[in-house]
């Protein structure tokens, strides 16, 4: 092991021992730090409140210093936010972990900081059906849908598996592309031959040197991708998106957050909107709506579950100009089982998707009976 690296196990070590246990259970997800004297786990899904303390609120403030200046990037009263991916090192609990903070006088309990694990374990289209997150018809959908080079946004809220999802569609992504990451913090897990990934970079003290999500698109337009992926789209860097998504980089994707597929969509044209480019709302609205072709949302449920609740097809605007978003398969209900678990999945609608004539061209084994809607029995 390098001396970096030994020193970076050595300062995390230190800043983060009042929550290493946690970091060591393999079941816990993500450390919700709200000051020094209450700290909160995610536990298969769900919150549970620990006895963990750190001794005050000047210990916690050097721990996340010292964790800020470990990775290059700064917090301070005058800076007082951090996001940052702590580096991957075999064998350490908080490798890869995204760390999140907010310091006082901006957080008004303390300093507040999330660590949320990097999952090191691939989950594979079987873990999703045996799980319950997706069923096989429509996870068989959605990897046609891939084979097809379909652009694809998915969304979701805050933990609800978005990274995880996108990065097992990017592995189904047919062989012989070039792929082009582009994210904030390095997260995306993607099983490919050709893959070029792309990091932002904070502007200095001096406010130079800083390199955005939109600075990278411009750029990865320039060095002949095949599909583009935005591991998060938050800003008006969804102008470059669309705009990439129409003029030839078919199967570009990009996660968004929103709670249904209407929404998802409508936030990607506000996104838009906040670009550096005139254009009239209109124009926008019909470009956006050339662009997406397919919005899969992924949720938390109250159960700690997650599941795709939702594979939408965006079908262009309306005679008002609204878009018209069709779902293919989507959970109508959810019955809460006596252990308080929900059962309940995905399934078609009956709508069958306007390409449909495609999967046919390409002989894909994916028959129309797959798309009907199942009879429900009295």
């Amino acid at each position: 092991m390098s001396g970096e690296n030994s020193n970076f196990k050595e300062v995390i070590a230190r800043a983060l021992a009042p929550v290493e246990e946690f970091l060591n259970d393999p079941q816990v997800s993500e450390v919700l730090i709200n000051g020094p004297s209450q700290i909160f786990i995610e536990r298969r899904g769900k919150l549970e409140l620990t006895d963990a303390r750190f001794p005050d609120e000047d210990n916690l403030q050097a721990a996340i210093n010292s964790i800020a200046q470990s990775v290059g990037r700064r917090i301070s009263k005058e800076e007082p936010r951090l996001d940052a991916r702590l580096p991957i090192i075999e064998g350490h609990p908080a490798s890869g972990s995204r760390i999140a903070a907010v310091m006082p006088p901006v957080s008004r309990q303390g300093t507040v900081i999330s660590i949320r694990k990097f999952t090191a374990s691939k989950i594979s289209p079987a873990d999703y059906i045996k799980t319950g997150t997706i069923s096989g018809d429509a996870w068989q959908f959605i990897d046609l849908c891939m084979f097809l080079g379909k652009n694809v946004i998915v969304s979701g809220g805050t933990g609800s598996g978005k990274t995880t999802l996108l990065s097992l569609l990017c592995s189904r992504i047919p062989k012989g592309q070039r792929i082009l990451v582009i994210e904030d913090s390095s997260e995306l897990q993607i099983d490919y031959e050709h893959v070029v990934r792309f990091e932002t970079r904070q502007a200095d003290q001096q406010g130079q040197g800083e390199v955005s999500i939109k600075d990278l698109l411009r750029s990865a337009l320039r060095l002949r991708p095949d599909r583009i992926i935005v591991g998060e789209v938050r800003s008006s860097e969804a102008l470059e998106l669309i705009s990439a998504m129409n003029t030839g980089h078919k199967g570009s994707m990009g996660t968004v957050h929103a709670n249904t597929p209407e929404d998802a969509i409508i936030r990607l044209e506000a996104l838009a909107a906040g670009g550096d480019a005139k254009i009239s709302e209109k124009a926008l609205t019909s470009q956006v709506a050339s662009a997406i072709e397919i919005i899969v949302q992924i949720s938390r449920y109250p159960d700690g579950s997650r599941k795709i609740g939702a594979i939408s097809e965006v079908r262009g605007i309306d005679r008002e100009g609204k878009y018209i978003v069709v779902p293919i398969f989507e959970i109508t209900k959810l019955t809460r089982k006596s252990d308080g678990t929900l059962e309940g999945g995905i399934e078609p609608t009956g709508n069958m998707p306007s390409f449909y004539q495609e999967i046919l061209d390409n002989k894909i084994n994916y028959p129309p009976s797959k798309f009907q809607k199942p009879i429900k029995a009295a």
